[in-house]
Formats: C-alpha cells, structure tokens, sequence
C-alpha cells in the first residue's frame, strides 16, 4: 500500500488539520526534495506506512518545504515544536502527540503516541 500522501500547500489548511485532528490523527511530514536525509526518511515512513499501528483513517499531509517554507514557521508556531526537516507531527486533538525528526522520526511511536490518549 502506497503512502497516502495529502499535499499541505496553503497555511489556511492549518486550521482545517487543527479540526481534522478533533476527529481523528493527523499526521504532517515536512520535506526538503534537495537534501539526502529527507529522501531517506520519506523513504523510511514510506516503507513503514504499510505495518504503522495508526488508525485506518489517519490522515498524512506531506510539505514541501522548497516550495512552501512559510507554511512550516506557521506549524512551529501553531503547535509550539521547532522547525527541523525533514519532521514528522502527529496531532490529536488539536495538539502533538508525537513529534521527531530526521532518521529518528518512526511511525510506530506515533501509533503508541495515539494509542497512549
């Protein structure tokens, strides 16, 4: 199963992923397409996607950070994490669960993350 990638292009979106977060996870993962680390991370998550203990109807919002750097201080500032790339955010209930960075980030903690709640 392919890593079901939703593209964060608009801060305005934020909002939207705060209220989608009430509902169920939702997960962002911020990625610079330049750099070797990021590739090799979105390649980890994307290997890990398939066995991640996180509900079906996680959802996960990839940036682009070449792209849509803005959007990224707007995400350290909403939710009060630095900026690092590449990142994962898992966010519940409006708030992160679960948070890493580089190779540290693992999708299996952000499933414990969830099911900690």
């Amino acid at each position: 199963m392919a890593t079901p990638w939703l593209p964060l292009t608009d801060a305005a979106q934020l909002q939207s992923i705060v209220q989608e977060s009430h509902e169920h996870p939702v997960l962002i993962f911020k990625h610079s397409t330049t750099c070797s680390i990021s590739a090799a991370a979105k390649s980890k998550v994307e290997r890990q996607w398939p066995d991640a203990s996180l509900p079906a109807d996680a959802t996960i919002y990839y940036l682009d950070l070449l792209r849509y750097r803005p959007i990224s201080g707007q995400i350290a500032s909403e939710f009060g994490v630095e900026h690092q790339s590449p990142q994962m955010l898992m966010i519940q209930g409006g708030e992160v669960r679960y948070h890493a960075s580089h190779m540290g980030i693992r999708l299996s903690e952000a499933g414990a993350a969830v099911a900690a709640k």
